[in-house]
């Protein structure tokens, strides 16, 4: 595997886009997002229109990730192309930034973070069909991502089925009992060197290298959920537990379950019900149980209606990291299964 960049069948572009519904958010991030719009072999040889595939991060990921190259592998810009270039029907590619101050934004619209999911959907969508030959028609339209950006992937076709009717989700978060409550421990414990507040600790990471504590990734990850989920009127992240002792807080860890993806479907049935194509699969030795959260996502979508034949569910030997190659995988099969 060579170590430095291939040449492409197809075409990335890449912009930036001016979100109005992102200028003035609550953290001062930028307003203007880089937007990466890949185009596969032959779109440039004729007017035919294409199904589109958006691309999400997990928690921490940002756009340029996409192209980092880890030894041995390619990165997926590559491994996307070359899905493409091998033969399966063309799809128009799009990798969408949703960075936040705290990492990540769950794709939600929150006031701690700012209106992700409105930017995704009722900007960023109207630019790619405006500025690309896509079919603009849920039918043609899907969404992927891993970890959180697998969550993101779950959550918008359920909230948004008149845009996307077919996803993939890689190990995406699920069933919080599992998947989130065994870090409010290790949070309570990291906490005490910070009189139990958790932006006493946000104040000491700002101000030193990132992540040379190896507690910076659990309290960055519930600090940042928090603000997604949680937050106060004001905007402040409220904590779902009590940072001295753990005790969860009922009405606060009710906001969070009420994202959970598994506890959202039966109530979005009807959007459930009528998706073209959902792509799950986590490694058995998933860390945050997401292969547990997969099985309950899928038995989920099943009472809700789905039929079996829509449905590619698979549990392979992995943990969360290092799944990448999984994605070229869920791509290669959501490109048969658009409609064109």
């Amino acid at each position: 595997m060579l170590p430095w960049d291939g040449d492409l069948a197809g075409r990335l572009d890449r912009h930036t886009v001016t979100s109005a519904l992102l200028r003035g958010n609550p953290l001062g991030d930028p307003h203007e997002r880089p937007l990466w719009v890949y185009v596969p072999p032959g779109y440039d040889d004729g007017d035919e229109r294409y199904p589109a595939v958006y691309v999400i991060q997990g928690y921490t990921g940002h756009l340029s990730m996409w192209a980092n190259r880890t030894p041995f592998r390619q990165p997926f810009v590559e491994t996307a192309d070359a899905v493409f270039a091998d033969g399966a029907p063309g799809c128009v590619v799009v990798y969408v930034d949703a960075w936040t101050a705290y990492g990540g934004s769950q794709f939600v619209d929150s006031p701690g973070t700012g209106r992700y999911h409105s930017y995704l959907c009722d900007e960023i969508v109207p630019w790619v069909d405006e500025h690309y030959r896509t079919i603009p028609d849920r039918e043609s339209r899907a969404i992927a991502g891993k970890s959180s950006g697998g969550f993101g992937a779950m959550i918008t076709p359920m909230l948004r089925p008149d845009l996307f009717g077919a996803l993939a989700t890689h190990a995406g978060d699920s069933l919080y009992e599992l998947c989130y409550v065994p870090d409010f421990g290790k949070a309570v414990r990291a906490l005490r060197g910070y009189g139990g507040d958790i932006h006493e600790w946000w104040a000491d990471f700002r101000s030193r290298p990132a992540f040379t504590s190896p507690d910076d990734p659990t309290l960055l990850q519930l600090l940042g959920v928090s603000a997604c989920f949680s937050a106060g009127p004001d905007g402040t992240p409220e904590l779902p537990f009590d940072p001295a002792t753990g005790v969860l807080r009922p009405q606060v860890w009710q906001r969070w379950l009420d994202w959970d993806p598994v506890r959202m479907v039966p109530s979005r049935a009807s959007a459930v019900s009528s998706w073209r194509a959902v792509w799950i699969d986590a490694g058995t030795s998933d860390e945050y149980f997401l292969d547990v959260g997969a099985e309950a996502f899928h038995a989920e979508i099943v009472t809700a209606g789905l039929p079996a034949d829509r449905i590619h569910f698979e549990l392979f030997e992995a943990g969360h990291a290092a799944i990448d190659y999984r994605y070229p995988l869920s791509l290669a099969w959501l490109a048969g299964k658009l409609a064109r």
